[in-house]
């Protein structure tokens, strides 16, 4: 497989004064282009921190990161993130909280109506064009995270990254933005890197799946491979045996890991 992204040997280590906590070790991981990537594993098992360091926020102990053959060492455009929390500027609009990114990557090269176009095709893309004059106190949590996808989508990154961008919505609107999330990327093209805590939405969403062991000294337990062609329906997934299999080898991982816990 081609490395579009490519995570080297990545270790991570935090320091609180004379002691120092190994979260991640020896992380290796190639994801191709236009690939949809999960990582899934207990809390604490430094989930997150892996990919603040893929998104420039963390810096890796050792190791690094490589996007096209190019190493990340800061936050950038090609990179960008959706986070559990919408992350919206609670005093502007739905449009300005995306044309703000817009502004700030394209101001250089496209005029001012195209980048007014293009704020309006990314709202349109998750259905939110209706909304754009509201701000995020008068719309639902659910449409909150479809303007932050919008506002991500916007900047036209190579990689996005979703850090459990579901988790706090009702189950209803969990499918809901998994099903437009799905049909977006496969749409789009895009390369997914996601945080998630959920079996069945790991299953459902991946082309492959990275099961984490438990912190400290996290590493890649086991990478799965989720051979189900695409477009997946929700409801015929409750049935297919390829689905089942996968979903039930994710959580033979996830309790076996839970018993070294309980073991400890």
């Amino acid at each position: 497989m081609n490395s579009y992204l490519k995570i080297d040997h990545v270790e991570k280590s935090f320091h609180s004064g004379a002691s120092e906590t190994r979260v991640l070790a020896e992380i290796t991981l190639a994801i191709a282009k236009g690939e949809y990537v999960s990582i899934i594993g207990h809390s604490g098992c430094g989930k997150s921190t892996l990919l603040n360091i893929v998104a420039g926020l963390l810096p890796a102990t050792t190791g690094g990161v490589l996007l096209e053959n190019r190493e990340v060492n800061e936050p950038g455009p090609d990179r960008a993130v959706v986070f559990q929390n919408h992350s919206l500027l609670p005093w502007l609009t739905v449009y300005d909280n995306v044309r703000l990114a817009v502004d700030k990557v394209f101001s250089g090269s496209k005029r001012r109506a195209e980048r007014d176009a293009w704020t309006l095709h990314n709202l349109d893309l998750v259905q939110m064009a209706h909304a754009r004059d509201k701000r995020p106190a008068e719309i639902s949590g659910g449409m909150k995270q479809r303007v932050g996808i919008a506002r991500a989508l916007a900047m036209e990154p190579k990689v996005l990254l979703l850090d459990e961008p579901f988790g706090a919505l009702d189950a209803l609107t969990r499918a809901h933005l998994q099903d437009s999330v799905m049909a977006l990327q496969q749409k789009l093209g895009n390369t997914v890197l996601m945080i998630t805590h959920d079996v069945d939405e790991a299953v459902f969403l991946s082309d492959r799946i990275v099961m984490m062991t438990n912190g400290p000294s996290a590493r890649i337990g086991e990478v799965l491979n989720v051979p189900l062609p695409r477009p997946r329906k929700r409801l015929e997934m409750a049935s297919n045996p390829v689905y089942l299999k996968c979903r039930q080898r994710v959580l033979e991982f996830l309790y076996e890991r839970h018993r070294f816990v309980e073991a400890a």
